[in-house]
């Protein structure tokens, strides 16, 4: 691959996805195209010049326009911007693709196993890339997303992920909320540890292809809990974010 070059990327629809996530499909003329599971790099210059950079995966099919979707930091210097200020016809900067470890191929070597993907909030959005790479490709790999969330309304994905687990095409969706749940709510309502993961991940006699993305304790926990279901090391690929500012 060559050197990543900065590329002005335009704004063709700003999409709310929740209070505090929105996802930015974008026309990048000069973009080469992405694999599920990567990231780009976003620049922002004020007029004095002072320059802020983040990270943000890809939201999007690799057959599907560049999508970001991006969650609100408060007190950040970026996402703030490309939330709440960001409006169709804009534009910044980007250079990416980005990352060949945290990915999925429709057509790979780990296609021929069923993927778990495990996310915890905005960590959805690789893995969401990659379910949507599957639909996409008319992949018939089996998928199950266990998808952990602090309430209903911080669901991102909410109505395209439960329709595809509605349509019976081998996508599972399982839900877990921490903080508070809606009247009638049938689904977990607690933290992902071992114990829940031993009830819903495939089991290691299936070899699973296993990708978990959320905050770094969160990643931990995931891991730990799929090496203890004897998961084997190489086949759990993490990808982990921290408090950086936004």
């Amino acid at each position: 691959m060559g050197r990543l070059i900065w590329q002005e990327a335009k704004v063709v629809e700003v999409r709310p996805e929740t209070a505090r996530v929105a996802s930015l499909v974008l026309d990048v003329p000069a973009w080469a195209g992405h694999r599920a599971g990567q990231h780009v790099d976003v620049r922002l210059t004020a007029e004095d010049g002072y320059q802020a950079q983040r990270s943000y995966s890809i939201a999007s099919a690799p057959s599907s326009p560049l999508t970001l979707t991006v969650e609100r930091i408060e007190d950040g210097e970026v996402s703030p911007y490309l939330v709440g200020e960001l409006r169709a016809g804009d534009t910044f900067e980007l250079r990416g693709p980005i990352g060949g470890y945290f990915v999925w191929d429709a057509d790979g070597a780990r296609a021929a196993v069923p993927l778990l993907l495990v996310a915890g909030g905005s960590g959805v959005v690789p893995l969401a890339a990659m379910v949507r790479h599957r639909v996409a490709a008319g992949s018939a790999t089996p998928v199950r997303l266990v998808y952990s969330s602090r309430s209903i309304d911080d669901v991102i994905y909410r109505d395209e992920l439960d329709g595809l687990a509605a349509t019976g095409d081998g996508v599972e969706v399982i839900h877990t909320l921490t903080r508070s749940q809606p009247p009638g709510w049938t689904g977990y309502a607690r933290r992902i540890d071992a114990t829940l993961l031993a009830e819903v991940a495939w089991p290691a006699t299936a070899a699973a292809a296993a990708f978990v993305c959320g905050p770094t304790r969160f990643v931990e926990t995931v891991a730990a809990g799929l090496l203890g279901l004897g998961y084997e090391p190489g086949r759990i690929r993490t990808e982990r974010f921290g408090p950086t500012g936004g």
